[in-house]
């Protein structure tokens, strides 16, 4: 009894504590977890964005392209999932990716709702070009150079994603 009142009172105390300092301030930007996941990302996504300009795909194709080259024919909203991509934006991406040949969407036959997209020869030539992977390929390594703990940096944020959502292996 004491323990649980002593809870009690305590979130007692915190909520009236919070309902008190609510002009509490926002940190800055430089501190803002989000803002600055965000502006990491773009640092690395630069000079990958300039190699995919010169293949001639978006960053979401490419996404698109190495979920389907890494795991094979999937299902829209999984392939969506592991892209990264919304399932509307899927949709849409889809159609100019299917037009140009890279990617292949066939219906099930159970349920004409539902779909499966694979990748074709020509996507997969994107995903197997020596110059492009030559460069991601050195690309990754000058970062893993500049970052003394590269992998435990991609352990903590694969921690992080699944702490958030509650999914692994993404």
């Amino acid at each position: 009894f004491l323990v649980h009142s002593y809870y009690r009172v305590t979130r007692m105390q915190m909520s009236q504590k919070n309902h008190v300092d609510s002009k509490v301030s926002l940190p800055e930007t430089s501190r803002s977890l989000p803002i600055v996941l965000m502006r990491a990302r773009e640092a690395v996504m630069a000079p990958i964005r300039q190699m995919l300009n010169e293949s001639g795909i978006t960053e979401q194709q490419w996404r698109i392209l190495r979920v389907l080259s890494e795991s094979g024919s999937q299902d829209a909203s999984r392939l969506a999932m592991r892209a990264c991509i919304t399932l509307p934006s899927l949709t849409r991406i889809s159609r100019s990716m299917i037009d140009r040949g890279l990617i292949e969407r066939e219906t099930d036959g159970q349920d004409r709702r539902r779909y499966t997209v694979s990748i074709t020869p020509n996507g997969q030539k994107i995903i197997d070009d020596k110059e492009y992977r030559d460069g991601m390929v050195d690309f990754n390594y000058e970062i893993g150079k500049a970052f003394f703990s590269y992998s435990v940096l991609r352990r903590k944020l694969r921690a992080l994603i699944t702490n958030f959502t509650g999914q692994e292996n993404l």
